[in-house]
C-alpha cells in the first residue's frame, strides 16, 4: 500500500506527533489552515466515511471523545472544528479517513 499517512503511522515518514495511541495518532497539518490544525488519523486504513463498518464506526467515535479530552492540551480552549473531506470534490487530499482539527483563533463562517 502506498498511503502517506499509514507510511506515517508506521514511522516511515516523520511527522510532528501530539498524540499517539493504539487506534489512532493526532499530527501538526504540515500546510495549517488556522493557528493550530492537526490531523487525527486512525491506526486502521480506511479510504473515508462512506468506508467505515460499525466498529470503524466505534472507533471514529472514540477518537472524537478524544480530541474533546485534548482539546485544552492542543491550545483549543477557545473552541475548534472538525472536518471530514470525503472525494474529490471536497478536496481529499489522501484516501485514508482524516478529521482537520482546526482552531486558536476565530474561524470563518464560510466553512459552516
Amino acid at each position: 500500500m502506498d498511503c502517506i499517512f499509514c507510511k506515517i503511522i508506521k514511522g516511515d515518514i516523520p511527522s510532528a506527533r501530539v498524540y499517539e495511541d493504539e487506534n489512532m495518532i493526532i499530527i501538526k497539518d504540515i500546510a495549517p489552515q488556522a493557528k493550530y490544525h492537526y490531523l487525527a488519523i486512525p491506526k486502521k486504513h480506511f479510504a473515508d466515511v462512506t468506508e467505515m463498518t460499525a466498529d470503524d464506526a466505534v472507533l471514529v467515535g472514540n477518537m472524537l471523545r478524544k480530541i474533546g479530552e485534548l482539546a485544552p492540551s492542543l491550545g483549543l480552549d477557545g473552541g475548534f472544528r472538525l472536518v471530514s473531506n470525503k472525494g474529490a470534490d471536497a478536496m481529499q487530499s489522501v484516501p485514508h479517513l482524516h478529521i482537520h482539527i482546526l482552531g486558536g483563533e476565530k474561524m470563518s463562517d464560510k466553512m459552516c
